[in-house]
């Protein structure tokens, strides 16, 4: 592979005007395709397999076009302090709000408070649900304006009035200043690590470029294989964060191969040969990741791997040709401010940062190993308490209408009112369905946990019916859980009397099937994701031992991110300094959205600090020289990388919406605990303790897998004879580092 990529590199570099203008063309090609491409489908969350899907499915089958699954709006109105809703002035107020919402187009019904029992019972507090026969996405802007009026009718006669449902709903900014300071704190870190704005913004360039062409993509295929707008987001976010860490490798490799005395088009071949074959395997692993995403069985969450994983091989593709290219129109501009100078007076370099910490490491691998996985494990401690879920209103801020709607209404009716459950009754088997359906009800009204039951609504054939039933607990109460269980429960002794069954669905148990379906996929994933990426680093490092490692420590910097996580956002330890408002059971889908992400950044750092390791090894390094030869070249790329990537995910926790904040902080904790923990102090301690036999492979299983030249063995000969001068003159002397390097471009010493 190391001579291929060379190749590529060398072809790249000679050929730069042709790589820039084709890359140039790809992305107006995508986006001419993108503008012409049909419009993308709406987002549409199944969730297969479960009882709550199966009672949409009822629910579609037994209810057809009565507007079931459209867009509710629930407006609370509250009574000035000391007064009721029930006097005759605030009355006349309440009841001319809730006709100018029932006068909007696409509405429904409209339910008087009055008139449906929705008033509190000091009331001080009313509600009037207005449901549409479209949903929220489908609402025009008359509809909109017409709800919107009727709350300012209630306001301007002196009433608070808050709108729940999902009708209109407050959506945060895509962008904000967080994710601002974000790419700049990425940026001055480029520019502190390279020490050149050329070197530091074209990782930068080719990065968005990458994702230009992978959001492109998407938009051009949205229609033809069901992306919804949503399935975007995981590209955008992996794409641009991939892109950037193998342009910083590729860049990195190149300034070295210059501070050896190569000519820029060979320092560019050799930079392609090495640090490209680490930047093919890292994107294989990561790649591996967002596919294995279909174990989960949601087909939204497959399709978002599969559209993230596609943007991730455009990143390499990327990285592979279109870097390369760009080094060749900037060959001394991303060079450090010395060699641009030409400075030629020697001087004499110690070692660096990453050397003297290897150093230490093996000095100590044991006692440093113990008190990291110690660590590690203590962080993870929290996560044996993890529950999740899906936060809702309750969790968004209090300067949004929604959360003042919950808190009101949570006020005046109890907790359980803002987490109803919908059960669709199914009486066609029944030889009495009026009969069947009441004896449901009571069985529900019987249920411990249980406030109210609804009246039914039955279907037009009468053989089906919904039912609205209020819990006692909140919808991300633990006694919920409890209660849908129970009432599910209740199915087989309802069905044997009556001849009819029920399915429980509504927003409340669609949340909890989807964390039971996420928990449940989450030992398959990881089997699957750390099964494949394990066959592919040992065919890489030729080591059964050394994959082992990355897999273990990869798992101990998930599981204590996880741990922050909880402790943060279900705990609400230090809630407060990252502005977070209410604690409550985390996303179903972050442990999932954190093993993908994390495992693919995980490898990348691996493979490129490791196989600088094997390389200095394989050229003829003993087992402790090597570590540190290896870390001296590869620790600062990483570092850097890192706190790009921390920068990057921390701009997103001071987001106003929670879920976004928990993914920004869940991401940027789990990158800083697996490069700094797990990476630069697991990894050389175990490779320490392990010695030679770090490098051990089955002699039979040796001669079965593919033989992958990622250390740049086959290149070794003609580097031979180049001399370890830099480029302005000077003699790298560092022992433990530069030395080390320029042994290794002797022929290989046969390992």
């Amino acid at each position: 592979m190391a001579t291929l990529l060379y190749r590529l590199g060398r072809l790249s570099f000679q050929r730069r005007r042709h790589v820039l203008l084709l890359w140039i063309a790809v992305l107006a090609a995508m986006g001419f395709a993108a503008m012409k491409a049909p419009d993308a489908p709406k987002d549409e969350f199944a969730i297969p397999g479960t009882e709550s899907q199966r009672a949409f499915d009822l629910l579609d089958e037994r209810f057809p076009g009565s507007g079931v699954d459209g867009a509710v709006a629930r407006i609370v109105f509250g009574a000035p302090e000391g007064e009721k809703l029930t006097a005759a002035e605030n009355r006349a107020v309440v009841e001319k709000a809730v006709a100018r919402a029932a006068s909007g187009p696409q509405v429904l019904t409209a339910v008087n408070p009055f008139q449906g029992g929705a008033v509190s019972q000091d009331a001080a507090t009313a509600y009037a649900t207005v449901s549409y026969t479209v949903t929220g996405d489908d609402l025009t802007d008359a509809t909109l304006e017409s709800l919107k009026g009727a709350v300012a009718d209630g306001q301007a006669a002196g009433l608070t009035v808050e709108i729940g449902g999902d009708a209109l709903t407050t959506r945060p900014a895509a962008g904000g200043i967080g994710e601002v300071v974000g790419i700049a704190l990425a940026a001055i870190v480029l520019l502190v690590t390279f020490g050149s704005l050329a070197a530091a913004g074209l990782p930068l360039l080719t990065a968005v470029v990458g994702v230009g062409v992978g959001m492109l993509s998407i938009m051009a295929l949205a229609s033809a294989f069901g992306l919804s707008s949503t399935t975007s987001t995981l590209a955008m976010m992996l794409g641009l964060a991939v892109g950037i860490d193998y342009a910083v490798f590729i860049v990195s490799r190149y300034r070295e191969e210059r501070a050896r005395g190569h000519e820029p088009s060979e320092a560019v071949a050799i930079a392609t040969g090495t640090a490209g074959s680490s930047v093919v395997f890292a994107g294989l692993t990561v790649v591996i990741a967002l596919a294995g995403l279909f174990v989960v069985g949601i087909p939204t969450l497959t399709k978002m791997g599969l559209a993230a994983a596609g943007t991730v091989v455009v990143a390499v593709l990327v990285a592979l040709t279109l870097v390369p290219a760009l080094l060749g129109f900037f060959q001394r501009a991303v060079l450090p401010r010395a060699a641009r100078r030409g400075r030629a007076k020697a001087r004499q370099r110690g070692p660096n940062a990453g050397t003297r910490w290897a150093r230490l490491v093996l000095r100590r691998p044991l006692p440093i190993l113990a008190l990291a996985v110690l660590a590690l494990v203590t962080i993870a401690l929290p996560a044996l308490d993890l529950r999740l879920g899906t936060a809702g209103d309750e969790a968004k801020p209090t300067s949004t209408t929604e959360r003042r709607a919950y808190d009101d209404l949570a006020r005046g009716f109890g907790a359980g009112f803002n987490g109803p459950l919908t059960v669709v009754v199914d009486a066609a088997a029944s030889g009495d369905p009026a009969a069947a359906i009441a004896t449901t009800i009571e069985s529900l009204a019987g249920t411990p946990g249980v406030v109210s039951v609804s009246p039914a609504r039955s279907s037009p054939a009468g053989d089906a019916a919904l039912l609205t039933v209020v819990p006692a607990t909140g919808p991300s109460d633990a006694a919920t859980v409890d209660l849908v269980h129970a009432i599910r429960a209740e199915r087989s002794a309802v069905e044997s009397a009556t001849g009819a069954t029920f399915q429980v669905t509504g927003s409340t148990a669609v949340n909890i099937d989807m964390a039971q379906k996420v928990q449940g996929a989450l030992v398959p994933y990881l089997a699957v994701v750390v099964g494949l990426a394990f066959l592919l680093l040992m065919a890489l490092f030729r080591s059964v031992l050394v994959p082992l490692k990355a897999a273990c420590g990869f798992l101990l910097s998930v599981l204590a991110a996880l741990g922050t996580v909880v402790a943060v956002f279900q705990w609400g330890w230090l809630a407060g300094l990252i502005g977070l408002e209410q604690t409550g059971p985390i996303m179903s889908m972050m442990p999932i959205f954190m093993v993908g992400i994390v495992f693919g950044l995980a490898m990348d750092y691996e493979v490129f600090l490791v196989t600088r390791v094997r390389e200095a090894y394989i050229h003829g390094d003993d087992a402790g020289h090597a570590i540190v030869s290896g870390f001296g070249h590869s620790s600062r790329v990483v570092v850097a990388a890192a706190l790009i990537m921390m920068a990057v995910f921390a701009g997103f926790v001071g987001a106003t919406e929670p879920m976004i904040k928990m993914v920004g902080f869940g991401l940027a904790t789990a990158v800083l605990l697996d490069a700094f923990v797990v990476r630069m102090t697991i990894v050389p301690a175990v490779l320490a303790l392990l010695g030679e036999r770090a490098w051990w492979i089955p002699r039979g299983l040796d001669k079965v897998l593919p033989r992958v030249d990622v250390e740049g063995e086959a290149l070794s000969g003609p580097r031979a004879s180049v001399p370890s001068t830099a480029v302005d003159g000077t003699v790298a002397t560092d022992p433990g580092c530069v030395e080390a390097a320029s042994a290794s471009w002797a022929p290989a010493s046969g390992r």
